[in-house]
């Protein structure tokens, strides 16, 4: 066993990406999962790559539209009801991030992981043949309330500030960028210098044959325990065991469960997100586009239209809310009046959210060589390339690494040590 040995646990997007920038600097990897890498959550996003996606979800006056939310017929959020004692105090975390200066300290934290998203993934996936998996796009921002689109309101202030090229348009001009959206959409900001993935599934796979050409092990294993032994760690699984000198947790939502037996504590929920792909709707859009209303994306990709959404939380091994699927094609059905829906296929995956929008990444403190890579949110396909380029900074003792103190684990204060010590 390498002494540099590291094993990843999750082999999520954000862990084949950390996999990828490890083994770029010849440092040895196995990536353990206990589905096939890259399948779960990742597979079913709505395929934005935004360097501009730098907007935590609470805002100023949120807490005015939670009420709305949950009752709206388009149900954009709904908590099932044996999650509600999980829910409030997460929730008023959440409300407390809303402030002005929060959200500001968040969206550098947010710009600074998203910011290169669309040149990391252009350097993963260079010379593996599948480089047009990525292609360059706008993000429309769609209201049907023409007063709505407010180009000065703080989201796009922020984005502004910090280069993002936005314009405003209304009528027909909509049409012009996208003629198959309906024409109730009376206004829209355009967001540009983006990229959307054409399959995000496709992309995992490609990546991960990348990684295991560059000589990662991928091993198949339903993780269940993570203890600290004298040589390094020990990484238990439902039929075998793994020991690894170092480890990173990018379990998703299920990383919080591998932790707290070690002591750590943190406010890490699911938050559940639908989608429909209509394999042949007979339109095509040609960037990704956001009802923002509804806080539904729409995008084309090789396999159909996808239409993603939604904020269910609950927990994350409760079985899907199958009434989604009428609501989405419904929904589906306003956005674009000429969809064929015929042919369509349901899908639900679980984000790991933070009620800062932050992931938690790096050293996790009092725990030897143990690092964390998760909750990454509504962003994992946007942050997954930099967290993994920070993750090879650290292992790699980089001189120059990154400044990310603003993902630590500490920063929620639930942290106990009682454990940190503890030798199986």
């Amino acid at each position: 066993m390498s002494k540099d040995q590291v094993t990843i646990v999750g082999a999520g997007i954000v862990g084949i990406c950390c996999a990828l920038s490890l083994i770029e600097r010849g440092i040895p990897v196995r990536l353990i999962d206990r589905d096939k890498p890259g399948q779960g959550t990742s597979s079913g996003n709505a395929g934005v790559i935004s360097p501009w996606s730098i907007i935590p979800m609470a805002l100023p006056g949120i807490w005015k539209k939670v009420p709305g939310m949950l009752l709206s017929s388009d149900r954009p959020l709904s908590v099932k009801p044996n999650f509600w004692p999980k829910m409030i105090p997460w929730g008023m975390k959440f409300l407390s991030k809303s402030k002005e200066s929060e959200v500001r300290n968040s969206a550098n934290a947010m710009h600074l992981l998203c910011g290169p998203s669309v040149a990391l993934y252009k350097k993963h996936l260079e010379g593996t043949g599948y480089e047009s998996l990525i292609v360059d796009s706008f993000y429309v921002h769609a209201y049907k309330d023409k007063n709505k689109a407010n180009i000065h309101a703080l989201d796009y202030q922020i984005r502004s500030e910090k280069g993002a090229d936005l314009e405003l348009i209304t009528g027909h001009e909509i049409q012009d960028v996208e003629p198959s959206l309906s024409t109730d959409y009376k206004a829209a900001v355009l967001i540009k210098g983006q990229a959307r993935a054409l399959t995000p599934g496709m992309i995992t796979k490609v990546l991960t044959e990348k990684a295991r050409s560059l000589g990662v092990e991928i091993i198949s294993l339903d993780v269940t325990n993570i203890n600290r032994s004298e040589e390094g760690w020990v990484i238990q699984g439902s039929d075998n065991s793994i020991f690894s000198k170092k480890v990173i947790v990018s379990a998703g939502v299920w990383s919080k469960k591998l932790l707290e037996p070690l002591g750590i504590k943190l406010p890490l929920v699911a938050e559940r997100g639908y989608h429909m792909e209509f394999a042949n709707p007979g339109l095509q859009i040609n960037n990704s586009i956001m009802d923002v209303e509804s806080k539904l994306v729409a995008s084309s990709m090789q396999d159909g239209m996808r239409l993603a959404g939604a904020a269910e939380f609950a927990n994350p091994d409760e079985m899907p809310d199958q009434t989604r699927k009428e609501l989405l094609t419904n929904q589906a059905k306003v956005m674009f009046p000429n969809l064929a829906a015929d042919h369509a296929s349901f899908w639900m995956g679980c984000r790991p959210s933070f009620p800062d929008s932050l992931p938690v990444i790096g050293p996790i403190d009092g725990q030897k060589e143990l690092y964390a890579a998760f909750g990454h949110s509504h962003f994992g396909l946007m942050m997954a390339p930099k967290t993994g380029e920070i993750l090879a900074e650290y292992i790699s003792d980089d001189p120059d690494k990154t400044d990310i103190s603003s993902f630590s684990h500490k920063r929620f204060g639930h942290m106990s040590s009682k454990h940190s010590s503890e030798i199986i």
